[in-house]
């Protein structure tokens, strides 16, 4: 079992707080958790299952007019923007996996050996890339 410090686990919830965000503003209804919401590994595994769930149901349907779709949302600070579905669903994956990469050195600098963060490793079930000594 990895070592899960603070500021990992505080990291990992902010991206699944993200996520939700980022889901409540595509669905144009009103988000239940904050940006950085201080989580358990419990409510990280709830949330992160909501997620997917959710975000699948976004991408079932999709279409490349759909991709094109203005999305109007405040960010965190009030301030109101446009994006496309398209560049917000590119915006969530690399702002996820910046901070998995994050989690990923802290886990290594702990002296355990951190999950795959690559998405091909993902979808294969590949073990993480490990280096020789």
């Amino acid at each position: 079992m990895h070592s899960v410090l603070k500021k990992d686990l505080d990291l990992y919830s902010h991206i699944l707080g993200s996520e939700h965000n980022w889901l409540s503003r595509i669905r144009a209804s009103a988000p239940t958790l904050a940006i950085w919401p201080t989580l358990t590994l419990d409510d990280c595994e709830r949330v992160g299952k909501q997620n997917v769930s959710a975000f699948n149901a976004v991408i079932s349907n999709l279409t490349p007019e759909l991709l094109k779709k203005p999305i109007t949302y405040r960010n965190s600070a009030g301030d109101q923007f446009t994006s496309t579905l398209e560049d917000i669903l590119t915006h969530v994956s690399l702002h996820g996996a910046y901070h998995r990469g994050q989690i990923a050195t802290s886990i290594r600098a702990a002296g355990d050996t951190p999950s795959p963060t690559d998405y091909i490793a993902f979808t294969r079930g590949a073990p993480a890339a490990t280096r020789k000594a």
